[in-house]
């Protein structure tokens, strides 16, 4: 069956790669990634498909509106994936412009590039185009109820500078379907982790810099809990939504691995003591230092993926402990390539989020 041309923004980012990855290697798909290339987007992360004569590659900004459609023009979209964006909380507090920039106005000049291109195709093509915008459960906010879950429908109480870009950008979609009948659709995941994640966040963060003999900081008491999903699992789930979810809808995706932050830093540790022991024998455990939280924080997360189960067929096939013994395994293997590649002075290990503001 031949496949469609999708156009993924953010495609060099670490979701997006593994998307990438996905359809290229899973999928009939022709795909188009655009991406800006800054300190997160790295083109390694898509080297064992760059060769496929289904993958195109664009370095764009998505602020800017004629190379975007100059770049619909040329490729044709049947689909648009959005990834790009800003997406580290820590960052957000240091410099909020920067996702002001790239997640509100990024996300509008990306929607009213489709929306021209869109509006010009045949009515059956029309009818098959889809705007797929990925985000976050952080835009949610904290949950309240400790046995609680987010579902589509649970209001929006952003914290950070990052949730509240993020939540306005999918107030955006959804106003462009309401508004103007575009067919968009909205997703909103939990925390990814796997491969290839710019050691920034938190899995990636703790594992390079416990083999590097450093402090492993754990803000607060660690007690903030999180939906855990697997980046391949995800993948799989995007490409059911944008196939087969309803123009106008939105879904939840989630691991089913709801895990306090001090347990998941623990569960690392112990994995690395196995896999890759201190010399002095004794546990990585010894590393854990509690630093001053995060301004903001919220303290749970937690994702009801029924929806996506029930209309898509998806369910996540990796275990966060069989996902996350992958991740080690593979951090392990890279850390003196890709790893090292990746930390070229954009990411130093360093404690960010202190608010000194831009």
């Amino acid at each position: 069956m031949d496949g469609r041309n999708i156009l993924v923004t953010g495609g060099a980012g670490f979701i997006g790669s593994a998307l990438v990855r996905y359809l290229i290697r899973e999928t009939a798909e022709r795909v188009c990634v655009v991406d800006k290339l800054t300190y997160a987007g790295n083109l390694e992360s898509l080297a064992e498909v760059s060769g496929s004569d289904r993958f195109r590659f664009e370095r764009a900004d998505i602020c800017d509106r004629a190379e975007l459609d100059r770049i619909f023009s040329e490729f044709r979209p049947d689909a648009v994936m959005h990834l790009a964006a800003e997406s580290h909380v820590d960052r957000s507090i240091d410099a909020p412009g920067d996702f002001i920039r790239t997640n509100i106005v990024g996300t509008y000049t990306l929607l009213e590039a489709a929306r021209n291109y869109w509006s010009g195709l045949p009515a059956g093509a029309r009818e098959r185009f889809r705007f797929h915008h990925i985000s976050t459960d952080e835009v949610f906010g904290d949950l309240k109820d400790s046995d609680g879950f987010f579902r589509e429908d649970t209001p929006y109480m952003p914290s950070s500078p990052y949730s509240a870009s993020k939540a306005s950008s999918d107030h955006l979609v959804r106003a462009w379907f309401r508004t103007f009948g575009m067919p968009t659709l909205v997703t909103n995941c939990s925390n990814n982790y796997g491969p290839r994640q710019f050691p920034e966040k938190l899995i990636p963060l703790m594992i390079l810099s416990a083999l590097d003999d450093k402090p492993l900081p754990v803000y607060g008491d660690g007690a903030q809990v999180r939906d855990w999903l697997y980046v391949e699992d995800h993948a799989r789930a995007l490409h059911l939504a944008v196939t087969r979810g309803v123009p106008g809808e939105t879904y939840n995706i989630g691991g089913h691995n709801t895990k306090s932050n001090l347990q998941v830093v623990h569960t690392l540790c112990g994995l690395l003591d196995e896999l890759s022991p201190r010399r002095d024998g004794r546990s990585r455990r010894e590393q854990v230092v509690f630093v001053a939280d995060r301004p903001g924080h919220d303290l749970r997360y937690a994702i009801d993926a029924a929806k996506i189960q029930r209309e898509l067929g998806w369910t996540p096939r990796e275990s966060f402990e069989s996902g996350l013994r992958k991740t080690v395994e593979w951090y392990l293997a890279e850390r003196a390539g890709w790893c090292r590649r990746v930390l070229d002075g954009s990411c130093r290990l360093e404690r960010l989020g202190l608010g000194g503001g831009r």
